[in-house]
């Protein structure tokens, strides 16, 4: 049965942060609030965790899994990055964005894009995750939390714990978010002097970045 928390949106009160940090730690997938939509989200060297997300997503290894980061050094750090990109990321972040990169070595094949060798990553704007990737040391790896035929994510921590209790370690109730999936744009274009793609259109707003 699913924990729940319920965590001040503005104040995170760090004992429930801790908390929740330890069932990620333990293998433990949550659910969360961010500054886009609800995600699940769980510790990225973990298959079994992320094998378990997948899942309840039920989606294959062909989706494109986000890494949250907690601002752009971690960025660096599980992707390829070159300097025009990097002003494009420096521009939007933190927001509801979600970037496509091309991968770096430290991330784990199995979470990568298997012919891409491609992952999403995003800095989020929202404190709550803020303070949960800082006690958890490292990114997070994330999925909008759209259940299965379902065409808008959920939005109401009770709702989500009525659908999905026996399936997440804990559910994060810091409040109704915009309930509006990120804005996902491909950036490995540029890599060969092609445009960026959006790819959909959601919470970010891409006019600002001039695309």
């Amino acid at each position: 049965m699913a924990q729940n928390f319920e965590i001040h949106p503005d104040n995170p009160q760090p004992r429930l942060i801790k908390q929740a940090a330890a069932l990620l730690r333990a293998g433990g997938v949550l659910a969360t609030p961010t500054d886009s939509s609800y995600a699940l989200v769980c510790h990225l060297d973990d298959k079994a965790a992320v094998d378990r997300m997948r899942r309840i997503r039920q989606v294959d290894d062909r989706h494109h899994l986000t890494l949250l980061c907690a601002d752009l050094s971690a960025v660096a750090s599980y992707a390829k990055v070159d300097n025009q990109q990097y002003r494009l990321l420096k521009l939007a972040t933190p927001g509801a964005f979600t970037f496509i990169l091309d991968a770096s070595k430290e991330v784990p094949r199995r979470v990568s894009h298997p012919s891409r060798k491609s992952i999403g990553l995003r800095v989020p704007d929202h404190r709550v995750i803020h303070a949960l990737l800082a006690e958890h040391g490292q990114p997070l790896l994330a999925t909008t939390l759209i259940l299965p035929n379902a065409e808008a994510p959920l939005n109401d921590a009770e709702e989500i714990h009525a659908h999905l209790a026996s399936e997440l370690a804990g559910v994060i109730d810091a409040g109704a978010c915009a309930g509006t999936p990120t804005t996902v744009i491909d950036l490995t274009p540029m890599r060969t002097g092609e445009a960026p793609d959006i790819i959909r259109k959601g919470a970010g707003d891409w006019t600002s970045l001039g695309l």
